[in-house]
């Protein structure tokens, strides 16, 4: 689908309503049917897609409203996958000490986060989103952009020593099933013509900008990382270059977002430093587009983006996680400073990650996600004036 100069996205996930919330609850208790979610989750995405088309955003997507959070719904749609809270993992820890230590400096309920764990052999049982693409096709002409964890995510969040063992003695042995998933949704998602898969690997992040415990933190995913993180990020660029091999060069755009940490409207909390430590993965990895943070000092420098091998970049531009909004003016000088390193074709402009990433604990109101997003349009409106002077 042909897009305009400074093309706007969203990063996936939209504050759930009420109703999807409740719906969510009341089938994880048995006390409806998995139809009567799906309706449910039908009607919040197409309030989902009216924020995001009334405030003239060019690629959308479904908003997530059908998952719980970015990664654990998958165990809906995978075999052998057993979903536990962050304080039942504490039982398959060996040391118990550290993880407690580290749940004790989360602001979220160890309760409520939950995490997906293979304990046997994985593999679809059911598509991870396919669907959501295609009932999202039906309702809109714009261009549509699917999230889905990466599979550096997935395989730190999935390997539990206690429960995966069996089946895949070490977290490499889980990698190769997990490319396997992934490379068999992407496929899907190409033939049925979407127009951009982004995979999330958030977890990178925790690699070079945290010490001891703090690198086993706000993802649960971060029980298996060895302790060098050279080594780490070699195993995750293998990791994506696996499943995007011979996949790019199509109709579908293909991203990795890198962000640090969407679980609290406290910036101090959340991490913080330039992106250099991670070129080797962002300037090596076979992808598109590179999503990335840009909203918050805590991104460093923008300068940054010239060693990523001359991909196409999402520049994070609003704060999804603060309740002021931003200016046009502050998004087209912060653009203009980025186009001394890349030209115009390659700029995207999106939010530095989702408003909604876990479904009962929203970073935003549904109302000032769409008020972002507007003043968004708006500067990228004004870009394009400029970029024909």
């Amino acid at each position: 689908m042909e897009l305009p100069k400074f093309p706007t996205t969203v990063i996936g996930s939209w504050p759930r309503s009420k109703e999807v919330q409740k719906a969510m609850r009341d089938k994880r208790a048995g006390r409806i049917s998995d139809e009567e979610f799906q309706a449910a989750a039908d009607q919040s995405i197409l309030e989902c897609l009216k924020w995001q088309e009334e405030a003239d955003i060019d690629i959308v997507s479904d908003g997530e409203q059908r998952r719980d959070n970015f990664i654990s719904f998958v165990a809906d749609h995978l075999n052998n996958v057993r979903m536990l809270t962050v304080s039942e993992l504490l039982d398959y820890v060996e040391d118990k000490a550290g993880f407690e230590e580290i749940l004790g400096t989360l602001d979220v309920p160890a309760f409520s986060m939950s995490n997906p764990a293979a304990t046997g052999k994985i593999s679809r049982k059911k598509p991870l989103a396919l669907n959501d693409y295609l009932f999202l096709r039906k309702h809109t002409d714009k261009a549509i952009k699917v999230a889905l964890p990466g599979p550096y995510l997935l395989t730190r969040a999935m390997w539990v020593e206690g429960l995966s063992k069996e089946a895949y003695p070490t977290k490499e042995d889980l990698s190769a099933d997990i490319i396997k998933v992934l490379r068999e949704e992407l496929q899907d998602l190409i033939r049925a013509g979407v127009d951009f898969v982004q995979f999330d690997e958030p977890v990178l992040t925790e690699l070079v900008f945290t010490q001891k415990n703090a690198n086993r933190t706000f993802m649960c995913g971060a029980l298996t990382a060895k302790a060098d993180a050279e080594e780490e990020i070699a195993f995750a660029v293998d990791l994506m270059n696996q499943v995007t091999d011979g996949m790019l060069g199509q109709a579908t755009r293909v991203g990795v977002h890198v962000c640090r940490g969407n679980w609290s409207t406290q910036e101090q909390v959340l991490l913080r430093g330039p992106y250099y430590p991670l070129t080797p993965y962002l300037s090596n990895v076979h992808v598109d587009q590179l999503i990335l943070e840009y909203a918050t000092p805590r991104a460093g420098e923008i300068d940054a983006v010239r060693d990523f091998g001359g991909k196409e970049l999402g520049f994070g531009i609003v704060n999804p996680r603060t309740e002021a909004v931003e200016t046009v003016e502050e998004i087209v000088e912060q653009v203009e400073e980025l186009r001394n390193y890349l030209p115009d074709e390659k700029i995207f402009l999106n939010p530095d990650c989702g408003f909604g990433t876990f479904a009962q604990r929203p970073m935003n109101s549904d109302r000032i996600a769409y008020a972002k997003l507007k003043v968004m349009s708006e500067a990228a409106a004004k870009l394009r004036e400029m970029a024909l002077v």
